[in-house]
């Protein structure tokens, strides 16, 4: 496993906090998402940080690497360029599926536009580990990939959550990003305890730790990164620190941002939090929980991956002393399973299909209406007229044209679909519903508009369908 350079503290890099980001004092680097960041147009704000040599880290979010199909090479290839255009020491993706359906289940491609959970099952960390190999070859710098938050529980998982990363990393020599506001969204929504996960993990694989807030409602807590970094999080953070000293912290926030000293103070205490863990550590015990305890001794690491000492305590009794290869037949067909319960899972959430046997409904209601309010929030950013033409009206439209039109080609794709469905629904003549044709046409067809007959003949055939 390649070692990775310290990195500091940092925070997630937005275009909304772009200008606060560059002027608050102490930050070491900043990741930035990478889908948003165009090779050939860096944004300014971001190259003035790398001048003054703030590291800048792209964060991958669309790879889907838990899926049960190979990485798309696009998408690899787009990542490794953004990697190359920032300078960065390393990407990460994460552990998660974020698509399912196509050739391998012959059904439609179906896109969850949001992350979710892969099952902790022999076959699906078999596919995850060949998929992060690919991946690995693909790019140009390490990568490290997350823990992800859930809602909802695979039923027959194999592997707690610290077994499953550890066997993956094991196997692969992937670094670990280790995100404990998921750990505490997965406490609470799952029942599992972050301390143990912890205990089972190769903290030694490490790359660096993200801290975020959530809120709790109707017992269910939602991974918003829209509010405060709670002290549960941070509890987790110092029972983390108190057993290996992170080589990089960093808050995110995606919207809903507070001022700018709002966020510095939340930096200063994961600062805090940190600092004083490592110093408990450094007298020879911590607190977890309210529990003293030795801290965990450190693993070995060899060329081949991690291998932990023989005694080392929270080894995972399963955990593969060296890589293992999964003979290319066995792959297959390890992707044909994982690919009929991805696709089984995902159609519930998004069209509406039953459910899968062994899940908790009630969850998974919640999940899809969460995955839906996630699609209109983001559809709104992605193309901000259509609230603006639709007002009040635009977000309960959206939510109902959802629960029966799976996204399947992006999020700019869906605000054209979504404006056609509305349009081909015959909406009431009004001011809105001539800018909301207008808005549709203008980005539905060929840009310059072309002069040729045919496409001069679908223009006018889309007039006649939407009533102009």
């Amino acid at each position: 496993m390649q070692q990775l350079r310290r990195l500091g503290t940092g925070i997630g890099w937005r275009p909304e906090i772009a200008e606060a980001v560059e002027r608050m004092p102490g930050i070491d680097w900043v990741e930035a998402v990478a889908e948003n960041v165009c090779p050939g147009h860096v944004p300014e704000s971001l190259l003035r940080l790398r001048e003054r040599g703030v590291t800048v880290v792209p964060h991958g979010v669309s790879l889907g690497l838990g899926g049960a199909d190979r990485p798309d090479a696009p998408r690899l290839t787009a990542l490794a360029e953004r990697a190359e255009a920032l300078g960065s020491p390393l990407v990460t993706e994460h552990i998660a599926f974020v698509r399912a359906g196509g050739p391998l289940t012959a059904s439609p491609l179906l896109e969850a536009g949001h992350l979710l959970p892969v099952p902790r099952t022999r076959d699906a960390l078999d596919v995850l580990c060949a998929n992060v190999r690919a991946a690995q070859a693909a790019l140009p710098v390490p990568l490290a990939v997350e823990n992800i938050a859930a809602l909802i529980s695979w039923p027959g998982e194999e592997m707690t959550e610290g077994q499953f990363l550890y066997d993956l990393a094991d196997r692969t020599g992937v670094h670990l990003l280790i995100d404990v506001a998921n750990l505490h969204t997965n406490h609470v929504n799952r029942g599992e305890d972050p301390s143990k996960a912890l205990d089972e993990l190769p903290v030694e694989a490490i790359a660096y730790v993200h801290v975020a807030g959530g809120f709790e409602r109707d017992g269910v807590w939602h991974d918003s990164h829209a509010h405060p970094v709670p002290e549960p999080v941070l509890g987790i953070l110092a029972d983390l620190a108190s057993r290996v000293a992170p080589p990089g912290v960093l808050l995110e926030r995606d919207e809903n941002f507070p001022e700018p000293a709002e966020l510095e103070r939340e930096l200063a205490a994961i600062r805090r939090t940190v600092t004083r863990a490592r110093a408990r550590a450094t007298v020879g015990a911590g607190t977890r929980g309210g529990v003293t305890y030795a801290p965990t001794p450190p693993k070995a690491i060899t060329g081949d991956g991690v291998v932990p000492d023989p005694g080392t305590a929270g080894r995972p009794e399963h955990a593969a002393a060296a890589p293992v290869e999964v003979p290319t037949g066995a792959e297959d067909a390890a992707r044909q399973r994982l690919a009929l319960a991805q696709a089984a899972l995902l159609s519930a959430l998004v069209a509406g299909t039953p459910a899968p046997e062994g899940f908790d409904r009630v969850r998974l209601g919640v999940q899809a209406r969460a995955l839906a309010a996630k699609r209109a929030d983001v559809v709104a950013k992605v193309a901000p007229e259509l609230p603006e033409i639709l007002a009040e009206v635009y977000r309960p439209a959206f939510l109902a044209y959802a629960q029966g039109h799976p996204m399947s080609g992006g999020y700019r794709r869906d605000a054209l679909d979504f404006a056609e469905h509305l349009l081909l629904a015959g909406l009431p003549e009004s001011a809105e519903t001539r800018l909301l044709r207008e808005w549709w046409l203008e980005r539905s067809g060929p840009a310059p508009l072309s002069r040729r007959p045919g496409a001069r003949l679908v223009r006018a055939t889309r007039r006649v369908l939407l009533g102009r």
